[in-house]
């Protein structure tokens, strides 16, 4: 998605930029349709410009995440800063977050962006085009992503600049916030006896497609799927014998509990 819409020192606007990869948007869709179904992080570069974004396909949210980080040394500076104020923002956020079309009238969710400013530092041409890095931590317990984006004269390992990264981070996501795509139905709730963190791939039986693949957390899920109708769940370390197969699983309405045990022998 085109998360810039001025270029350059002059600060010229584009309605439209093809280095973004949001065109052709037949090929961009069907690349964040494959993508989310591994409920996959997409980490990105080269635009210049930090941010950090939530894709969407057919609806606002209905795909991952996305942190663009910032260019240790801006030769081409860029800004986010669309006419018209973003809907649904959090609250006290920028005008400049919230569901926007870009050029190329693809849906995105911007959640921050590291528009160059004037510092006051020498040299301007190098301080104010919003140089920095991005740091990444991934909580493999917790299933959560931490998104950290700082300007390049700061040192992030002093605690005492806790509070110095570009506004509007460091932002959280969890792993199933990846595919945000909303449930339709259920399937029943999973419940493993022998394996921690098992894989769960969730296959639609009507035409072979493999809705999602995911790392649980635990021993128990409860799989989402986005149309009524019968599915095969695989659970276990798929690749290796380690692997168990459920058949003919029927959806269930979000108000219907029903629990599936699967035991591995250790």
């Amino acid at each position: 998605s085109m998360v810039q819409n001025y270029h350059s020192g002059s600060k010229r606007f584009y309605y439209a930029d093809f280095d973004s990869n949001g065109w052709p948007q037949t090929g961009r869709n069907k690349a964040l349709r494959e993508i989310r179904k591994a409920f996959a992080f997409h980490i990105c570069g080269d635009q210049h410009l930090g941010s950090v974004v939530q894709y969407g396909v057919d609806e606002w949210g209905d795909a991952g995440f996305a942190f663009c980080v910032p260019a240790i040394a801006n030769l081409w500076p860029r800004w986010w800063l669309p006419p018209q104020p973003g809907e649904d923002r959090q609250p006290d956020m920028p005008s400049y977050t919230g569901k926007f079309h870009d050029g190329f009238g693809n849906k995105m969710t911007v959640f921050a962006v590291s528009n160059p400013s004037k510092t006051g530092r020498e040299p301007a041409q190098l301080h104010d085009r919003a140089p920095g890095w991005g740091i990444l931590r991934f909580d493999k317990k917790a299933r959560q992503i931490t998104i950290e984006c700082w300007p390049r004269m700061i040192d992030p390992t002093d605690p005492a600049n806790a509070d110095k990264q570009y506004p509007g981070w460091p932002r959280t996501v969890r792993q199933e916030d990846n595919y945000g795509r909303k449930a339709v139905a259920y399937l029943p709730t999973i419940d493993v006896t022998g394996m921690e963190n098992p894989v769960v791939s969730v296959i639609d039986e009507s035409g072979g497609e493999i809705i999602y693949t995911l790392r649980i957390a635990g021993t128990t899920y409860r799989p989402k799927v986005f149309a009524e109708g019968s599915y095969t769940i695989k659970v276990g370390q798929l690749g290796t014998p380690r692997v168990k197969i459920l058949a003919g699983v029927r959806s269930l309405s979000p108000e219907e509990a029903k629990t599936i045990s699967v035991v591995f022998d250790n």
